[in-house]
């Protein structure tokens, strides 16, 4: 009986490390938004280039999450997660320590891979660590909870410590943080690993699709500096696009795919996944460019900045502990989705009116109240309608993909939009305009496009996706079974 407590006592202690594992890297993604002014002024970025900063993360931890999962059950769980830490806290140190442009975004490239790995392999030690239906549930509950609260603990923290030290500091309080997991890991985790998954790890899919997204985004970043119609711009699209065409061709034809085609063929697979890139465009355009509104129009400090921000993401998070799940269960996935995307809409379109002269109340309180609605109503239904249609023992695979299309939707979504900022803000100050209404007139366009991503992709969501609440047990559709078929599911 002793003996049983201990283990679920250790259970729990494990899934906490995990957590505070999951926290930081979580955290990592918005605390650096509140910075982001401070950094451009420090290292001399251009309002285009500074969206490296946060593209080199997200580019490289979208591109590596599926690659990072079948790297953990290849080589064990718990290796691969202590690697992944261990590598993020020290690209921390060093993103801590850059004076140069290049350094700090190579450090965050590296980041993401750190990221991409340890954040893979945590559900499945989680699913390792808890078999029992119940405490399955409650553990999958607070980690849910965790990486929502992120967000919040993020902006408040990135203000905090922009405001009273400096930007550096942002990242180098991940480097205590990740010594600390590490030491644990190794205290708590199980070592015995599962019977590794056959088949080989599809590298050159990774590879293919990160390095074509990385070319259109640089493509797009500096599309305004070089021209649109330059031979740098459209070369590096067209090297883009034939990358990305070799790698669905590695997909079609290897064993085992970093992301098997065949399940694009579910309505509610490939329509989740569109929705994905169109609202993460969106959002992350959203945190990126109403951060720099508030900074560099407003005049507000970072832990101004953090605090406007934290009624949204409180809001997001109190829908993670539970209400989204409810409201999915009243009235299926549809109605949640449109409706939380259309709340996004409003919101942004909201900040179309913002003027050089703002009030917190009135010009940026309800868009941020509307966007931590539409964020956190919308999530989890978007999840589910990946899953909806898939096999329980693919049910991973599936909100992997969904992860990695919004990670890509939003470095991609990201990119176009600051360029839009830019240019139209080039436009207005040579026609004349003063130097901040030339910058909110580019971030108002901005937002405005962002707006359309999020509106189109709740009327997709209202169109093709089922209204009804998915079933908790559903017989796999037979596609999903290619004929002659016989490899287990890992």
């Amino acid at each position: 009986m002793q003996e049983d407590s201990a283990r679920a006592t250790n259970r729990w202690a494990a899934l906490y490390v995990l957590c505070l594992g999951s926290l930081m890297i979580v955290l990592d993604a918005t605390i650096v938004n509140v910075a982001l002014p401070s950094i451009r002024e420090d290292l001399g970025f251009s309002e285009t280039s500074l969206a490296w900063v946060v593209n080199a993360y997200l580019l490289t931890y979208g591109g590596l999450l599926l690659l990072g999962g079948r790297l953990g059950d290849l080589f064990g769980h718990r290796r691969l997660f202590l690697f992944g830490i261990t590598l993020f806290t020290v690209a921390s140190l060093a993103c801590g320590l850059a004076t140069t442009q290049g350094f700090l975004v190579g450090a965050r490239a590296v980041q993401g891979v750190g990221g991409a790995i340890a954040s893979a392999v945590s559900l499945s030690l989680i699913m390792t660590l808890f078999t029992e239906p119940t405490e399955r549930a409650k553990a999958m509950g607070v980690f849910g909870f965790v990486a929502a609260g992120g967000g919040s603990v993020g902006v408040i923290l990135g203000g905090v410590l922009t405001d009273s030290l400096d930007w550096h500091w942002i990242f180098l309080v991940n480097v205590p943080i990740g010594v600390l997991v590490c030491a644990l890991c190794l205290r708590l985790l199980p070592s015995a690993e599962g019977p590794a998954a056959s088949g080989r790890v599809d590298v050159a899919g990774a590879v293919t699709v990160t390095s074509a997204l990385i070319l259109a985004t640089y493509a797009i970043v500096n599309g305004n500096q070089e021209g649109w119609t330059s031979a740098q711009t459209l070369g590096l699209l067209g090297a883009a696009a034939v990358l990305l065409a070799v790698f669905l061709a590695i997909e079609a034809r290897v064993t085992a795919p970093l992301m098997p085609l065949r399940l694009f063929r579910l309505r509610n697979v490939a329509t989740a996944n569109v929705i994905g890139v169109l609202w993460a465009a969106a959002m992350f355009a959203w945190f990126f460019l109403s951060a720099l509104y508030l900074q560099l129009v407003l005049g507000y400090s970072p832990l101004k900045v953090g605090l406007a921000f934290l009624p949204s993401t409180l809001i997001m998070g109190a829908f993670s502990l539970g209400l989204s799940a409810k409201l999915v269960m009243r009235f299926g996935i549809r109605k949640p989705l449109g409706t939380g995307l259309g709340l996004a809409t409003v919101g942004l379109l909201l900040f179309t009116r913002a003027p050089v002269d703002g009030n917190f109340v009135t010009d940026v309180l309800p868009s941020m109240i509307l966007l931590g609605f539409g964020a956190g109503m919308a999530f989890n239904p978007l999840l589910l309608a990946a899953m909806n249609d898939v096999d329980t023992s693919e049910a991973g695979l599936a909100s992997g993909l969904v992860n990695t299309s919004f990670m890509m939707g939003g470095a991609l979504g990201l990119a176009i939009l600051a360029s839009l900022a830019a240019s139209r803000s080039d436009d207005l100050r040579a026609s004349g305009e003063g130097a901040l209404e030339a910058l909110t007139g580019g971030y108002h366009t901005a937002f405005l496009v962002g707006a359309i991503f999020a509106a189109t992709g709740a009327a997709l969501g209202l169109a093709l996706l089922p209204s009804e609440a998915p079933a908790s047990e559903h017989e796999p559709p037979g596609e999903l079974e290619p004929a002659g078929s016989g490899e287990p599911t890992s």
